[in-house]
């Protein structure tokens, strides 16, 4: 009989790790098409069911296995876990176990960024796709030698729930001073999560 450990993050942290055990007929093929298909539910297809494991675990036992398992790849590849320290932390379930989970970390570790980066993309509904700008001078028909007001006409085509809808925004230069500050310090953040 081997051996299988259900992984229970205790405060999101990889480093502490609980386990339950329960004693299960299958091998380690098994194990690696189940951490496989958690990790294919990790990316957005179809999870792992229960049914397709028997009686192996109560449905309590089987939802933890899911989402334990779920946030260990997720933080994995999220916080960059080096994969020396992945393997540290699953030390406790045996050399077996934790290899099999380094194995299919190593294999899916990019797809599983890739799926994570899209997941926060689309925690706003809303893309820029495209932009277009122009400058107008701004004259008044009984000031014009006095009134010379540049404004900033800015066409936008933005994607939101999949359909393609343009918006036009007219600046001054203060706004558009505005406007360039904000994105500065958008970029800078995004930068340093890079």
């Amino acid at each position: 009989m081997l051996r299988l450990w259900v992984w229970k993050l205790c405060d999101s942290a990889i480093s502490r790790v609980k386990f339950i055990g329960k004693e299960c007929g299958f091998g380690i093929n098994a194990e690696n098409k189940l951490l496989h298909w958690v990790v294919d539910g990790v990316c957005g297809r179809e999870p792992p069911r229960m049914a397709d494991y028997g009686n192996t675990w109560t449905l309590v036992e089987w939802m933890e296995l899911l989402d334990s398992l779920s946030s260990l790849f997720r933080l994995a590849v999220g916080k960059k876990t080096p994969n020396e320290e992945v393997l540290a932390s699953l030390a406790d379930v045996g050399s077996g176990y934790g290899e099999a989970v380094l194995t299919v970390l190593r294999a899916r570790r990019e797809e599983i960024r890739q799926a994570l980066v899209e997941r926060t993309n689309n925690v706003s509904s809303s893309t820029l796709q495209d932009f277009d700008w122009q400058i107008k001078l701004a004259l008044s028909s009984d000031k014009i030698s006095s009134l010379h007001t540049p404004l900033l006409n800015l066409h936008l085509d933005v994607k939101e729930n999949g359909a393609l809808k343009p918006l036009s925004v007219e600046m001054n230069r203060e706004e558009l001073q505005t406007l360039i500050s904000s994105l500065e310090a958008a970029n800078k953040v995004v930068l340093q999560l890079k």
